[in-house]
Order: structure tokens, then sequence, then C-alpha cells
């Protein structure tokens, strides 16, 4: 049996009818920071590390690095949502685990920086998708505690926001500190802790009143598990953040790398432009989130944003496949932003329209997180494979291609989706 425990400071017992401005802002800025921390070394800065420790393959240390931060997202995510979900504290259930998580990827990027081999940056890197997966699983799960459905596909929106507004930054800042890999990794990690800090101070966490039932075997056994047969509507929202995702990452992983081989950019000149491609990006993905976010709110719509999106996103990755020049590169840059915005400005708030227990959404946010962390590691082993075909280590069209047919299938998963409309 559950017994009742009182609420204390800095938290709250139920979810309010509707969150201020000031909450969807703060919780924007915690997400922007986590962010900012763990996504600039996948999309730049972990690849200038990979050049100076493997001048003539970075895509072999890539491949090799990047898969080993799987097991923190795997493992990690769902886990440390779980252990939220039955936390109690003075500050609340959330908190605890999202300050935690984002020091730790702060210490695990500044041992990256300092990483004298392929091993110990494998290891470091492991620290630091432990620490985000911790911090980013008790974020969305305070987003789903608080957000009442009226409102999730907005706060969802600012979310998406924050997101790919630091994948903007956090490429600027590899552009500005390319000349310090120390600061590339280190100044990121720390403006994240300040973030998440500022997040923390200023918003209450729902501390529901009912202690969790004792902790058993099973608990934990369940913990890496949704039942997809008895959660159909969980299973396809699943698969579809991660084919998009992985669809995302096929390219992103190896977009420096493909600038130089591809469209025969030298290393200084690569920087720049992949910051210009994704200041393009950003611009229209803006413009797609102000508008997407609220129209499906209003017209209480999901799948046909969710879907339609990912498709676009599809098109600009084989846009990708034929470019000969920076004007294709910025072309397609603009396609998959507008797409990519209307896509997270609605998933979110179509993933925890679905959860099987939105009283626990800790651990089945986690799972749903897997299918975010996960390509973000074996999406380096993938597009190898794919760069291989036919011979070498450039087969740039196939990987897009590749990319691109994983998009339109990930679109296709969202249409069975019964829960929401």
């Amino acid at each position: 049996m559950s017994t009742r425990i009182p609420v204390h400071p800095f938290t709250t017992a139920v979810a309010t009818a509707r969150v201020s401005n000031w909450y969807i802002a703060a919780i924007g800025l915690a997400q922007f920071g986590i962010f900012l921390a763990i996504l600039t070394p996948v999309m730049v800065s972990m690849q200038l590390k990979a050049q100076v420790l493997n001048p003539d393959n970075p895509a072999q240390v890539l491949a090799v690095v990047l898969p080993v931060g799987t097991i923190g997202a795997v493992i990690g995510n769902p886990l440390w949502g779980m252990l939220s979900d039955r936390t109690r504290t003075r500050w609340g259930r959330r908190k605890p685990w999202l300050l935690g998580g984002v020091v730790v990827l702060a210490l695990g990027l500044a041992w990256v920086s300092v990483a004298p081999d392929i091993v110990t940056l494998a290891i470091a890197w492991l620290v630091c998708q432990t620490g985000s997966n911790a911090a980013f699983a008790a974020l969305v799960a305070n987003f789903a505690d608080n957000v009442p459905e009226h409102q999730r596909g907005r706060a969802s929106s600012v979310l998406g926001l924050a997101q790919n507004v630091s994948i903007l930054a956090g490429t600027y800042v590899a552009a500005w500190f390319a000349w310090s890999l120390p600061l590339v990794f280190i100044l990121p990690g720390l403006f994240g802790v300040l973030c998440v800090v500022v997040y923390v101070l200023v918003t209450p966490d729902r501390l529901p009143e009912q202690r969790p039932k004792p902790f058993r075997f099973l608990t934990l056994v369940n913990t890496f598990w949704t039942n997809p047969i008895t959660n159909p509507d969980f299973g396809l929202a699943w698969w579809s953040r991660f084919l998009i995702t992985l669809a995302a990452f096929l390219f992103t992983t190896f977009r420096l790398l493909y600038m130089e081989d591809h469209l025969g950019l030298s290393t200084a000149a690569a920087v720049p432009a992949v910051a210009t491609g994704v200041l393009i990006y950003t611009i229209t993905l803006f413009v797609a989130i102000a508008i997407s976010g609220w129209l499906s709110d209003l017209l209480r719509r999901r799948k046909v944003f969710v879907a339609g999106s990912t498709v676009l996103f599809g098109v600009g990755l084989v846009v990708l496949a034929f470019a000969t020049d920076l004007s294709h590169f910025y072309i397609a840059e603009a396609v998959m932003g507008f797409a990519y915005g209307v896509y997270v400005a609605v998933d979110n708030a179509l993933v925890v329209d679905v959860l099987p227990d939105p009283e626990k959404p800790g651990k089945d946010l986690g799972v749903i997180n897997i299918a975010n962390s996960l390509p973000q590691s074996v999406g380096a082993a993938i597009g190898l494979f794919l760069l291989g075909i036919g011979g070498g280590t450039q087969n740039y069209p196939v990987l897009l291609w590749g990319a691109g047919i994983i998009a339109l299938i990930g679109a296709v998963v969202v249409l069975p989706i019964k829960k929401v409309r």
C-alpha cells in the first residue's frame, strides 16, 4: 500500500491547469543548455578531435567512439527516468537527476577535450552520454508532469526551438574556437550547467503525494521495456522518433567530412560553411516552429504534421546527394530546417499524448529517449558502412539516399497511431 507524504517547499502536488510563460521559457532554457553541451561534439567538435587523433581516417575514430556512448544512452535514459519517478526529495523528484546529470556531462566534456587516444576518448564520451541522458530524462519527465494537453504543442515548439538553436550555437562555438579543442568542449558544458541551474531555481517540481511501491527486481527489468503489443501507439511513436533521428544523424555525423570530401572544401572553408548552413537551417526551422505547434493545438491534429514533415526531411537529404556546390547545400539545409521545425514542434506533444501511464512518465519517456540517443551513436557505424559501399569511405550519395529512405519509413509508421488524430 502506498502512503501519502507531505509536499515540500519548491514542489507542488498536482499539475496546474495552465503553465505560465515563465515556466515554458525556463524549460526551454534548460533544454538549450543540455543540448548545446551534448550536440556540439556530435555536430562538429568530435569530428575535429577525430582529425587530430587520426588525420588519415577520422571517420574510423567516429565509428569507434560514438557507438560507445550508446551504452550510456540505452541504459541510462530509461533507468534515470524510472529512478526520478521514484525519487522524493526536498527539491522534488526530477531536479536532483537534472542537475547531477548536467554536472557529470560537463566533467565528461572536459575529459574528452584532453583525451590522448581513442580508448580514453571513448570512455570519456560514455561519461558524457550517461550524464546528458540523466539530465534529459528528468527534463522531459518534468514536461510531462506539468504541461497540460492543450499547451503541449506550444511547449513542444519551445523545446524543439531550444534544441535546434543549441545546434546553431554549438556550430558557431566550434567555428570561433576551432583553434582550441579544450574550449570547444568545455565552454558548452559550463553553459549547460548554468542553464540548468537557472531552471532548477525558478520552476517547481511536481511531487505526487503517493509514495511509490517498494522497489523489486521486476521494476528494474521493466525499466527498459514498454510492451509495444499492449501499447501499440507508444511503440509506433518510438519507431517514428528513432527513424527520423537516425536519418538526421547519418548526415550530421559526417557533415564536416561531407563538405571536405564531397564538395571539395578545405577544413578552413568547411567549418564556416557548415556554420552558415546551420544558420539557414535554423532560420527556416524558426518559421516552421512559430506556426506548427500552435496550429497543431488549434486543429487538435498531430499525425499529419509529424508524418508530412518527416517525408519533407527525407527530400532534403536526397537533395544533398545531388549537391555539387555550396548553393545546393544551403537549399537542402533550408528544406530540412523547415521540415524538422514542424517535426519537433509537434512530436513531443504526440509522444506525451500516447504515454501508457501519464502519472509515471519518467520510465516510458526514458524508453522514448533511447530513440533520440541511440542514432547519435549507431549512426556513425551505419554511416561508415554506407560510405564504404563500392569501395573507399566517401560514397556520400549512397549515405544520403539511405538516410532519405529511412526518413520515409519513419513517416509511414506514424499513420497507424490511433490515440491521436
